[in-house]
């Protein structure tokens, strides 16, 4: 894949992943939170599990493969929007957004710490400037609450799923890991649901809509993007594009709720794009960083 051609599907991806806050929201009314959750990433699950059969896509062979893509679903679907959904009863969107997009910033320190992964100081100064954007972006005003430590562990799972569909990405097609995580992570959900809240979820032309476009875009087409970009890639250098969803979450949050647009946009942005620069330029022409 080009350079450009990357690029591009990096900037699709995570505007997937930032205007779906925007539609959960929209449909919150019409189901309790971690329901919806589950009803998307089953949903999606099943879709892209009968396309992957139908296509005769190599599916894991082992009982070992089948449990490192339940450890991913675990991790990257369930673990993270749980801890979201945990975050939220406490503390605002924005501040959980913020906490949770933390996660590139995670995935080069646990790299260092438990792979070969080697940073040079302008990714880390691209990191912590990505870092700032996001934080004026979202216009945090931070105060101990309960969920600022589930909105912190959200970034954890993610980032230790990051780790591991690049350490364990190899082992799978890429359609097959996005159909199967999706599919446990959702059932995960699912079981949460019943166990944390009163489940419910009203059936009509909406709710049916927003489900559509959670499973089919924010999660199909947003997962086989995101693990084909992680399996391609050094997953620092690709997690730090991360930083663009809540940049695209405020802007689809304006566009499509009518949210106010704060001057500290523009600024958050452009602290984001030159924090991306950094980190990209640097590892572009370092060798020893790659993974």
């Amino acid at each position: 894949m080009k350079n450009y051609q990357f690029i591009a599907l990096l900037v699709v991806t995570t505007f997937l992943m930032g205007s779906s806050f925007a539609v959960v929201k929209l449909g919150l009314p019409y189901s309790s939170p971690l329901l919806l959750a589950a009803l998307r990433f089953i949903l999606a699950g099943i879709i892209m599990a009968i396309i992957v059969i139908l296509l005769k896509r190599q599916h894991p062979t082992t009982g070992k493969e089948w449990g490192k893509l339940l450890i991913l679903g675990g991790f990257q679907t369930a673990g993270v929007m749980g801890c979201i959904f945990l975050s939220l009863r406490t503390i605002t969107a924005s501040e959980s957004s913020i906490l949770t997009f933390t996660n590139p910033l995670l995935v080069v320190l646990f790299a260092t710490l438990f792979t070969k992964a080697r940073y040079h100081v302008h990714q880390w100064v691209g990191v912590f400037l990505g870092l700032i954007g996001v934080m004026i972006t979202m216009g945090a005003q931070v105060e101990w609450k309960i969920g600022l430590l589930f909105g912190f562990l959200s970034a954890v799972f993610w980032a230790i799923a990051t780790l591991l569909a690049k350490e364990w990405g190899a082992l799978f097609d890429t359609w097959v890991l996005s159909a199967y995580q999706m599919l446990f992570g959702g059932l995960l959900l699912f079981l949460s649901s019943t166990l944390l809240e009163q489940p419910f979820f009203m059936v009509n032309q909406h709710s049916l809509l927003i489900l559509l476009w959670l499973s089919l875009f924010s999660s199909i087409i947003q997962f086989a993007g995101w693990y084909y970009l992680l399996q391609n890639s050094d997953p620092g250098k690709t997690s730090a594009y991360l930083f663009l969803a809540p940049f695209f979450g405020v802007l689809t949050g304006w566009l499509l709720l009518d949210e106010p647009l704060q001057p500290s946009f523009m600024g958050g942005g452009l602290f984001i794009l030159v924090g991306i620069y950094l980190v990209n330029r640097t590892f572009s022409r370092t060798k020893d960083l790659r993974s």
